[in-house]
């Protein structure tokens, strides 16, 4: 870029339900314009055209061509987890800065071969973890480390949401395709315990299962392997300190109130955060060593404040809470301060890898160490 303030000329490859969401976030961001866009669907590029609103981007079948194009300053992937790999070997070619939609990878070996294709390169590799961006759990993770709730012992994440949409080819109805569903849907979900415990993990324990879901849905012909895409598991995370964090994923539970529910409790307190209501609470343990505490029950929300979290900054919430929007601006911010990625490469395997590990567990009915699953550098 020629100067600091230029507008950002971005390049999208994959222009599917996020890729267009993508589209939207930086719409209203502002000082952003999509100049390339590439698609193998032509029906996909032509939903994509349809919001431009006074863009006039070049319409691509092959990343290649828009890689080749010369027309952007930075590029964002949003095609298919399986052709993460694929995709991404051709942009590391490029000085292009990155940002790559989760999961990065549907297998570690995949993980690894970009690992060594990013070694020394000077431009950004950014991979989407819009989680920790959402209002209400952001303010959490800065009350969290702010020491509010003491040491930190224990997070549990609870989503109860509606089935897996029908996408382009039904590709992510086959866990070869998205790395299945507990990297698809969830390596956010690990990627925001590793952050708020700031620690990798060691362990991996899990139970799930393929129980209502897509149990008689035929593609092109395929009938996939039962179970292929889990639709209820948990799953209980190791971490070195003692401290453990705990996933509770169902997707036939779509008349829930607050779908997305994460705590964190420490040896003072306790944090929650509720989605879409946007809701924080935060209590402080009582003085057990006082007599007069005692009798008084838990479940009483006495001392606990509840407040409503949003950043009236946003323009655009999306399907995200706001959460893809600022990952947008921070993105934007770093580009154009020549800043590193808030979550690089290997963060972003490290969550593919929890997902990985408890998928293992769930076949094989034993726990799992992170160990064997991550590559000895990582370890």
């Amino acid at each position: 870029m020629s100067s600091p303030v230029d507008t950002i000329r971005y390049g999208l490859i994959g222009c599917g339900s996020m890729g267009r969401e993508h589209m939207l976030n930086l719409h209203a961001m502002g000082g952003a314009v999509v100049t390339a866009i590439a698609d193998p669907h032509e029906p996909s590029r032509a939903a994509a055209a349809t919001l431009c609103d006074g863009w006039r981007p070049a319409l691509f079948a092959h990343h290649h061509e828009l890689l080749a194009s010369g027309l952007c300053d930075a590029l964002v992937i949003a095609s298919p987890n399986h052709t993460h790999l694929e995709v991404l070997r051709d942009a590391l070619t490029s000085a292009l800065p990155i940002l790559v939609e989760k999961p990065l990878v549907t297998r570690i070996e995949d993980g690894v071969t970009l690992l060594a294709l990013a070694r020394g390169r000077s431009a950004m590799v950014w991979v989407a973890q819009e989680y920790r961006y959402m209002p209400p759990v952001a303010e959490m993770i800065r009350l969290a480390h702010g020491g509010e709730v003491g040491r930190i012992h224990q997070v549990a994440i609870r989503e109860h949401r509606e089935p897996f949409y029908p996408k382009v080819g039904d590709w992510n109805r086959v866990s070869a395709n998205t790395g299945g569903t507990l990297v698809e849907k969830c390596c956010h979900y690990f990627n925001l315990m590793d952050l708020i415990l700031a620690e990798h993990p060691t362990k991996v324990y899990a139970s799930g299962g393929q129980r209502v879901n897509h149990l008689d849905e035929r593609y092109a012909g395929h009938v996939p392997d039962i179970p292929d895409i889990l639709d209820s598991a948990f799953v209980v995370v190791d971490y070195p300190s003692g401290a453990r964090a705990m996933l509770d994923l169902c997707m036939f539970a779509e008349n829930s109130v607050d779908n997305e529910h994460i705590s964190i409790v420490g040896d003072q307190g306790k944090l929650e955060s509720l989605l879409p209501s946007l809701t924080l609470r935060h209590g402080r343990r009582a003085d057990w060593g006082r007599r007069e505490v005692w009798g008084q029950p838990s479940g009483t929300g006495r001392g606990v404040s509840v407040r409503r979290v949003w950043d009236t900054n946003i323009r655009y919430a999306g399907q995200h809470f706001g959460a893809s929007y600022i990952e947008h601006q921070r993105f934007a911010a770093a580009l154009r301060q020549g800043g590193p990625a808030e979550i690089g490469l290997e963060e972003g395997l490290r969550s593919v890898a929890t997902g990985i590990a408890a998928q293992r567990s769930i076949a094989s009915g034993q726990a799992v160490k992170m160990a064997d699953v991550l590559p000895e550098e990582l370890r």
